[in-house]
């Protein structure tokens, strides 16, 4: 992972403990850094070995590795210092930037965090959707600039009872934020390719076309993985397709949104956005939509910050449990599934 000091984030001690029961754990934290060096690294000897310290490479010897955020890419050339290595589990989110081919050609099983994140993120959705059909970042502003009640007046529809909700991506986190929605008045509207009508009605929603969540939307939350297929999917013809007031929040990646469109049509007034994740990422200093009027930016934070991390800590052991055991893995990623998933 990407530094030592992640490791207490995702693991206390009862994590810890589990893993002693049914691994040999080393206690250091390899990072990207050391690895890539090229001096070798200083390890500890072998359990019953009364030998001195001993320079080995830190991946000869190991059956699993447990990786983070930041963990490099695990290439032919990583993979050939690992001959032991059965699987990889990843402690965070989307596995991409870490694996691959070379993996499964190996027979290495991969494992990710992702369904433990996906929580924080459909968490942050819900709050968000909710907030912006009572129009509560625009009563903010007003409120403060007016530092009165009157004299000031918001955009139709307020509130969240008849609400209209369009989920673009039946992914883990578009799932979860379907189900966290039930429990309120709204009507969800849901755009996926993969999934059928029936399937659809199962999760909460109606299948629609992408065009037809855009025309009947009053908040759209996007929630696509981040494919070739996927750039910019919300483009000038969906946004402008949208009613005016609607408001567009996206916690998946600020590619699936076409920016300088987006841009315009928010700097004229007519829509509204919340944006966790932005294209480029951070937006420069001087971008329109720092001060865009209705628009809510956050730094990347829907994902599990603190407290959260532990959820993604206490999967990955419970992955290497079952590994220890001969288990199947639960959250196992296939090759082929990098075709359609974040």
């Amino acid at each position: 992972m990407r530094d030592a000091a992640l490791r207490p984030d995702l693991f206390d001690d009862a994590a810890l403990t589990r893993l002693r029961a049914v691994a040999d754990v080393t206690d250091h934290v390899l990072t990207p850094a050391e690895l890539n060096s090229a001096e070798p690294h200083l390890a500890e000897p072998h359990r019953g070995d009364a030998t001195s310290h001993a320079t080995l490479d830190p991946l000869a010897d190991v059956d699993v590795l447990l990786t983070g955020w930041g963990a490099p890419r695990l290439d032919d050339a990583l993979l050939a210092r690992a001959p032991r290595l059965r699987a990889v589990v990843h402690a965070a989110g989307s596995v991409k930037p870490l694996v691959t081919p070379a993996l499964w050609e190996r027979g290495v099983k991969v494992s990710s965090a992702a369904g433990a994140n996906a929580r924080p993120v459909a968490e942050y959705t819900l709050a968000m959707v909710l907030l912006a059909g009572k129009r509560v970042l625009e009563a903010a502003d007003a409120f403060a600039a007016h530092r009165a009640f009157g004299g000031w007046a918001l955009p139709e529809p307020r509130g969240n009872h008849g609400l209209t909700v369009g989920v673009v991506g039946a992914s883990r986190i578009g799932r979860q934020v379907m189900r966290l929605l039930q429990p309120f008045d709204v009507e969800i509207l849901l755009h996926d390719p993969w999934v059928d009508d029936d399937e659809a009605r199962s999760l909460g929603a109606a299948a629609v076309t992408l065009d037809d969540l855009a025309r009947a939307s009053d908040v759209v939350t996007v929630h696509a993985p981040d494919l070739p297929e996927t750039y910019r999917m919300i483009g000038p013809r969906q946004l402008a397709l949208m009613r005016d007031a609607t408001t567009l929040v996206n916690t998946a990646r600020g590619r699936l949104v076409d920016t300088p469109a987006l841009t315009r049509e928010v700097v004229s007034g007519r829509l509204r956005a919340v944006l966790d994740v932005t294209d480029p990422e951070p937006l420069p200093a001087d971008h329109p939509l720092w001060d865009a009027p209705g628009v809510l930016l956050t730094p990347h934070v829907a994902g599990s910050l603190g407290n959260e991390l532990r959820r993604l800590g206490d999967l990955a052991v419970r992955e290497v449990e079952l590994l220890a055991a001969g288990a199947p893995l639960e959250h196992e990623v296939r090759a082929e599934d990098l075709r359609t998933t974040a």
